[in-house]
């Protein structure tokens, strides 16, 4: 599976992802500046934790309009894989490649721990190797992770079985819709995640639950 992992200014989760990646695939991911205008052929573009652009104007509002995000956009809208994970889920919402937006959160606090999740879908190439229900745990680390959405675009989401992740009872740290963690773009070939997978592909940091999340990635796109 030949991947990319944009970086941004301010980007701090790049090398996480980058090294999760290589550890899983076997294979170094392409490490893509924001400058750049195209990006090579892969079966997964990343976009990463951080703060792009020092969060300046609105969380990924800059990023959004960064020459990358171009050509990011015309892969998505051609079915390429995207994974946005934190201010990369920030990002595909201000782009308009997932619906909805990230506030503050409810208790206007940076939030930095590990969180539990369950999967709610398993019908994507994100979770085909988890369980439905399956508890997880993932690190988050933000201080606009508060997912909101209008009460018709969240049925929609529900609907059609386009919400991923949620937070387990009672461990939403955000104040998110719905306990709503991750969700899909309408051709499933997006997904974006304030919760970080990324951080637990390791024993030796802490735990393997993110594993399930790229293994899905390389059966689907190997």
């Amino acid at each position: 599976m030949k991947s990319a992992v944009v970086v941004f200014p301010a980007s701090n989760c790049d090398r996480d992802a980058a090294v999760a990646l290589e550890h899983l695939t076997g294979e170094k991911p392409h490490m893509a500046w924001h400058a750049d205008t195209d990006l090579p052929d892969v079966d997964l573009i990343v976009l990463p934790g951080g703060f792009a652009y020092g969060d300046y104007l609105r969380c990924g509002a800059m990023a959004a309009q960064s020459r990358i995000m171009r050509d990011v956009k015309k892969k998505a809208d051609q079915g390429v894989t995207v994974l946005g994970i934190c201010n990369g889920f920030q990002v595909l919402t201000e782009t308009g490649l997932l619906p909805g937006a990230l506030m503050r959160n409810a208790q206007l606090k940076f939030v930095c721990k590990p969180v539990g999740l369950e999967v709610e879908e398993t019908q994507s190439v994100f979770t085909r190797k988890y369980d439905k229900g399956q508890k997880l745990s993932f690190p988050v680390a933000h201080g606009d992770g508060n997912y909101f959405a209008d009460d018709e675009t969240l049925d929609r989401l529900e609907g059609e079985g386009r919400v991923v992740f949620r937070y387990a009872q009672g461990e939403n740290p955000n104040g998110s819709a719905r306990n709503i963690a991750g969700i899909l773009s309408e051709k499933r070939n997006v997904l974006g995640l304030m919760p970080h997978p990324e951080r637990v592909c390791d024993p030796m940091l802490g735990g393997t639950d993110g594993v399930g999340l790229f293994q899905s990635l390389i059966e689907a796109l190997s």
